[in-house]
């Protein structure tokens, strides 16, 4: 029988090429497996084999590395009453000469309540009496800024007034801001809310039927410009505040003490 010649040794170049393609097959397969055994149907970056290896690819955060996410801002209205449209009420000196208008009162708190609210983080809108932005405006809340008559009525005639907006679609929520104004302010100012006295021009306030049913709104009077005038012009900060706290009562969700129910003589 004639003898099969033994096969020529390989040469060292396809000894290496042969390792390589072995080398690459066996890392592929190692690779694949870890990514099927990674694999779940619960995992959110699992949908697919290829989001698994994008996913293995890219270089990933430190898991103590902490991203801060940015919060989008609350808006808030804030009307300063008169303001763009008429003086309001005036006060004259005995010459008849205008000396105060509430205007210009309306807009100083209106500008510090502005101030300070956007330190808080809120986007705060300062609008005119009249504003077309009003249109349809939309925010989580929105305060019109007013004050009382200077004329001497009598020594009652002092004090704040606030009332809400019936024309809202949540009614709760626009009684819940008229009571955390009336806490808060009452309590930031020392003054008597002047419930009595609210007219049906604060009730039917043109902006609550102006603006987006869905925004919460008030109207707020600080005080009266004859009796309270220096509380209203020399202690603006003060008032300013009372309204601030008033807002941010309603925007946190901050507890209201109820109004004690007056005592009945017998």
């Amino acid at each position: 029988m004639e003898s099969i010649p033994p096969k020529p040794a390989p040469k060292p170049a396809q000894k290496a090429r042969t390792m390589n393609a072995f080398t690459t097959t066996v890392g592929v397969a190692i690779l694949l497996a870890t990514l099927f055994t990674a694999w779940t149907p619960n995992s959110l970056f699992a949908s697919s084999l290829q989001k698994q290896l994008n996913l293995m690819l890219t270089p990933q955060v430190e898991a103590n590395t902490f991203i801060a996410t940015p919060q989008p801002q609350l808006r808030i209205g804030i009307v300063a009453g008169h303001n763009g449209n008429d003086s309001g009420a005036v006060c004259t000196d005995d010459n008849g000469e205008v000396t105060l208008t509430e205007a210009s009162v309306n807009l100083k708190i209106a500008n510090l309540v502005r101030g300070n609210l956007i330190s808080r983080g809120y986007q705060v809108d300062l609008l005119n009496e009249f504003d077309t932005r009003l249109n349809g405006y939309r925010a989580v809340a929105l305060v019109s800024i007013h004050n009382d008559s200077c004329e001497y009525i009598n020594d009652e005639a002092t004090g704040f007034k606030v009332a809400s907006s019936m024309e809202t679609r949540d009614v709760n929520r626009a009684q819940r801001l008229t009571a955390c104004l009336v806490d808060r302010y009452e309590k930031a100012t020392d003054m008597t809310f002047h419930e009595g006295s609210i007219t049906a021009d604060m009730r039917e306030y043109h902006a609550f039927s102006e603006i987006d049913p869905n925004t919460i709104t008030a109207i707020i009077e600080t005080g009266f410009m004859y009796l309270d005038r220096d509380l209203l012009t020399n202690q603006t900060e003060r008032v300013a505040n009372g309204v601030t706290q008033g807002i941010l009562c309603f925007m946190n969700n901050e507890n209201v003490e109820p109004t004690p129910a007056p005592t009945l003589a017998p």
